[in-house]
């Protein structure tokens, strides 16, 4: 008869080792690293909705830090100036096809700063203008959430705008001040209106969502998989079954 089966021994070899070690710590430094970043986007997003959610303050002067306005809600009081209205094509609201109406405020201190109003649906739209029954006349006081302009994408990827058609697909403020012919125009951000509508009204405002992407979860899980796959392959490949002793008879 056969001897009993021999034990199984863990024994590494140098050049795999070599080779696995690094490997297996960058793994894991990635996948810890994706986890920081959770907490990171998890607390930024937290700051951005108390900011959202917190008291009006008045809209701070361009000497501001954009970090310490960014996603604020504000009080605006001034003045909208209709006939230099922009509109943001492309924009949704419930599946129906619209834009966003951009109207610069002349504010009480002379600055001038862009309102996005809220949606419109597409047949409102008027050359250069604003529909009668959307015009508010009138010193007025609104609240609403400071935003960034820019394209968020890579340059190449962004569409171009028409403003001479009065055809904006992204917040160029500067050239939307340019175009508006605004004087003392604020141009580092502008203003997203949360002043709801009446039941049936138009401008449709809603408030703005906090839309950061949040995969870091998925990303750490693939990593510290990873790790662990790469472990096991490195373990299974070195245990090695030795022969036992003498064959039994």
């Amino acid at each position: 008869m056969t001897g009993e089966p021999g034990r199984v021994r863990f024994r590494p070899t140098f050049w795999a080792t070599v080779a696995v070690v690094p490997a297996l710590i960058l793994l894991l430094g990635l996948g810890g690293w994706q986890v920081q970043r959770m907490q990171w986007k998890q607390d930024l997003i937290a700051d951005m909705r108390a900011r959202m959610d917190g008291p009006a303050i008045e809209l701070p002067g361009p000497g501001a830090a954009w970090k310490t306005v960014r996603f604020r809600r504000v009080e605006l009081t001034g003045e909208f100036l209709h006939d230099r209205a922009l509109h943001r094509l492309a924009q949704t609201h419930r599946g129906a096809r619209g834009f966003d109406l951009i109207t610069p405020m002349r504010l009480s201190d002379g600055r001038t700063v862009l309102v996005d109003r809220g949606w419109l649906p597409i047949r409102m739209r008027e050359d250069g203008g604003v529909p009668e029954r959307v015009r508010v006349d009138g010193p007025v006081t609104i609240e609403g959430i400071v935003r960034r302009g820019g394209w968020p994408g890579a340059s190449w990827l962004r569409p171009a705008n028409d403003p001479a058609g009065n055809e904006w697909l992204w917040m160029d403020l500067p050239r939307m001040a340019q175009q508006a012919g605004l004087s003392d125009p604020v141009t580092h951000l502008y203003v997203e209106s949360v002043a709801p509508a009446a039941s049936g009204r138009f401008p449709i405002a809603e408030r703005p969502r906090v839309t950061l992407p949040q995969n870091h979860l998925g990303y750490a899980i693939t990593w510290f998989g990873l790790a662990a796959g790469l472990l096991a392959i490195y373990v299974i490949f070195h245990c090695r079954r030795e022969p036992s002793g003498e064959p039994q008879t």
